[in-house]
Formats: C-alpha cells, structure tokens, sequence
C-alpha cells in the first residue's frame, strides 16, 4: 500500500532514509504517523525505529537541514527528538522489552524491527514502512493493522493480559484511541481491560490525567467515559464521577441517571467548544448531586445546593488528578456554582439587580457559562429544549442590554479602596472593605449609577 505524503513530509522522509543509508542503518517509520497518513488524518509528528543507535540517526538528520534544528536527545533511553519545518520527529533504536510484574519500567534490550513491532500496544500503531532503498515504501504490517484499521477495531498485537499487565496505561490508551478513531475495543482485549483494571495503580496519575484530557478533547467524549465506566477503570481513577451513576426509586417516583445526564452535557458542550475547561466544568457541573441528593415526600427527589456542594469539591478533584490549582480550576469552579443561575432568570419580573449580579459574578466568562448552561438541556421532548432555548436567549438578550447600560461584567469601583481611606481618613482595615462592598451592592442594585461622580456623592 502507498502512503501519500505532503512536500513537506516528503523532504524530511527523504532527508531521513539518506542519512540512515550513509550510516548504514535500517529504518523505519512506525507507529501513529503511518495509521493516520492511511486514515487521512492530520500529522505534525512521526516516530522513526532503526537498527542501531536512534541519537545518532537524529543528530545525522538535523545536519540534513540548512537550518540545523536541536537534537535533544535521553541517552538512558536511547531516544532523541528535533523539531523542524513544524514537524516534531522522534527516533529510537529498535529493541525489545520484557518487564517486571509491579512496574511498567521494561529491561530494554536492543531488537529487530520484529521486536520492536512485537512491543506496540495494538495493531494498528505496529505498522511500519520501510525506509531502507531496497524495499522503499514496503508496509510491514505483522499483525493485520491494516484490516483492523478497514474494520474499525482496537486489538492487540499479542495476547492482551500480557500487553495490558506489561504497560497498564494501555488500557487508557485503547479506549482513548477507541474514542479519537470512534473504533470499537475487540470483545476479548475489552475484557482483558476490566480484569486488569486495578494494574491502573501503578501508573503515575500525571499520565492517567494526560489520557484522561485526550479523551475528553475528543469529538464525543462520552464513547470514552462509557467504556472507563463499563471497565471498572473509571471506579479506580475517578470515584467521585461514578457516584452519579444509577437512578433510584421511591414511592414510584425516580429520577434520572446524573451519570449519562452528565455524558449528554459534556457531548453536547463538545459541539460548541474544543476548550477542555469549559468541558471539565461540563463533567463536573453536577458532581455535588449525590452528596445533596433527598427524597422529600410530596415533592420528591431534590439536589438543593449541589451547585454550592460541586463548586467547594472541584478544588479537591483538580489536586486529586493533578489539575492545576490556578485560574483554570477556579474557572471550571465559578461556572459549577453558577451554573443555575441564569435558569432562575428565565421567569417573568426579572429585575436588573439580579441580572447584574449574575454579570458580576460571572463577569468575562459568561458566554462560557451561557455554553454550559445550554448544554445542560438534555430532555428528549423537543418542545421542551425548544422552551428552554428560548429562555435562554431571552436571558442573553436581557444580559446584553443591562450590560450595554451599566457595563458591569468587567467591573471595577468607581472609588477604590485608597480613595475610600482617603474620604474617610481611614487606615487599611475591615471598615475598608464593608465600605467597598456597601457601594458595590448599591450599584448592582441600582441605588446609584457605576461612575464616579454617583459614587462619590453617596
């Protein structure tokens, strides 16, 4: 089978199997490169195995360019990495790998291209082309990629215990792909994922995380969640997300399941935004649910608070999967505590007060806010999201009107705190602060006009 290459690809393949003639080493592209360039999707990367010493390989390339890019290179591993034209390249000598039962650090021999295709976590990352003049071009595909890439199936090279007590991050990993490629995990290597799920352990939670985000960045995360959930790895990873699951029932009356509710969002959020904070707030808008969740008779089930509840744990779940603890965590924060807010402003009499409060509160981040709030309508009554969509933008029109009036959502005091000390001949303390909250409540209020003249005169 023939890959087609862009010019740009093409120049630095070429530069790549010359160097390695005049070093006279095989090698090889492998690995992701070669499934999407057969799968028409976008690279900006790719993975080259030789027969010998990969850092010697790289550095031999970078002086193939007329602009001579860095070599950085991990001798321990035997691996280096340049980056030239907007196209990252990584090299490897071939090897093959054997590892110890509670680690995924493998003893690392030197290999063959066999062994080194034996290693792959599936079988379509284990194809290869041939970049040796004799057989320029050549697919050597062991394993049937090929046809596993036509079907659409995530599966092994070896035999799937083995591959996934060896490595267990390629669970993560199979369903990522399984998610990005929206190909099925064959039956028998989906199982194998469930019966090693606790091996998940010992892999370091900066790299579940890393996984995690992919999945999450996907056109449809949900297909990824599902599978976590259905493997049991998303129990071990991700405790807090799984208590949303089930419906449970009482005097007949349920409610729904807050697990696949919370799927539905992040799917229907993920066709209007690529952030992936906007999206972690998606997940994460109901996490307070099962902490707040009561059944009150004559009304049944109730959440009352799980905004409040959600928004106090989303610091703990960031620390948890090793998140930032910065401006990202607390926007994914604000947008968990407000996210019922503009719902409350959707009936009939809604004052400006209220609306500049939730202008103030969400300030520059309420188209985020707005997204999320109308993600979270996942009724199969059309009629019904029909209304609330409406409503919605009856609340952004509402929201840009006030806004256009009293220019709140980037708000900053008319009189600041120095000019406060100043009026009053105070030094910095409490008093400062309840003042400048007293004139901040007023304006949002209305009692007086957001400049510095009303401010003042107050």
């Amino acid at each position: 089978m023939e890959i087609q290459l862009n010019h740009k690809e093409e120049i630095i393949v070429n530069k790549i199997a010359d160097a390695a003639q005049e070093l006279g080493l095989e090698s090889y592209l492998i690995g992701g490169f070669v499934r999407d360039k057969i799968l028409g999707r976008p690279t900006t990367d790719a993975d080259i195995v030789c027969l010998g010493d990969g850092i010697e390989l790289a550095k031999a390339v970078a002086n193939k360019f007329t602009k001579v890019p860095e070599v950085n290179f991990f001798k321990n591993f035997g691996t280096a990495h340049i980056h030239t034209n907007d196209f990252d390249i990584e090299f490897v000598g071939a090897r093959k790998e054997s590892y110890a039962k509670h680690s995924r650090k493998p003893e690392v021999e030197p290999g063959t291209i066999e062994d080194d295709q034996n290693r792959r976590d599936f079988t379509i990352n284990a194809l290869a082309i041939s970049l040796n003049k004799n057989d320029f071009g050549k697919l050597i595909d062991p394993f049937g990629g090929l046809l596993h890439l036509e079907e659409k199936i995530i599966i092994t090279p070896l035999e799937p215990d083995q591959t996934f007590s060896d490595d267990p991050l390629r669970m993560m990993r199979a369903i990522r792909f399984a998610t990005q490629l929206n190909f099925s995990i064959a039956p028998e290597t989906l199982e194998a994922i469930s019966r090693n799920a606790e091996r998940i352990k010992i892999i370091s939670q900066e790299r579940i995380t890393d996984e995690l985000n992919k999945i999450i960045l996907a056109e449809k995360p949900s297909i990824g969640f599902d599978l976590l959930f259905k493997t049991c790895l998303l129990q071990i990873i991700f405790p807090k997300m799984v208590d949303l699951a089930g419906a449970e029932n009482k005097d007949g009356i349920g409610h729904k399941d807050n697990f696949y509710h919370t799927l539905q969002v992040l799917d229907n959020i993920s066709q209007n935004t690529d952030d992936l904070w906007t999206r972690w707030a998606a997940i994460l808008h109901d996490i307070g649910k099962p902490a707040t969740k009561k059944y009150e008779d004559g009304h049944g089930w109730t959440f009352h608070g799980h905004e409040v509840v959600g928004g106090r744990m989303v610091p703990k779940i960031f620390a948890k999967l090793k998140l930032p603890q910065n401006e990202k965590m607390r926007f994914v924060k604000k947008l968990v505590e407000l996210h019922l807010r503009p719902i409350s402003l959707t009936k009939e009499n809604i004052t400006d007060s209220a609306i500049r409060r939730l202008l103030f509160d969400a300030g520059e981040d309420f188209e985020a806010l707005m997204i999320l709030c109308e993600a979270d309508i996942t009724s199969k009554n059309k009629h019904k999201v029909r209304r609330f969509l409406e409503n919605f933008k009856f609340v952004r029109e509402r929201c840009k009107e006030v806004e256009e009036k009293d220019q709140i959502r980037n708000w900053q005091p008319p009189v600041d705190g120095n000019q406060i000390m100043k009026m009053f001949g105070l030094a910095p303390s409490k008093p400062v602060g309840v003042l400048k909250d007293a004139l901040k409540d007023a304006i949002l209020d209305g009692d007086i006009a957001n400049n510095y003249d009303a401010a003042f005169l107050s």
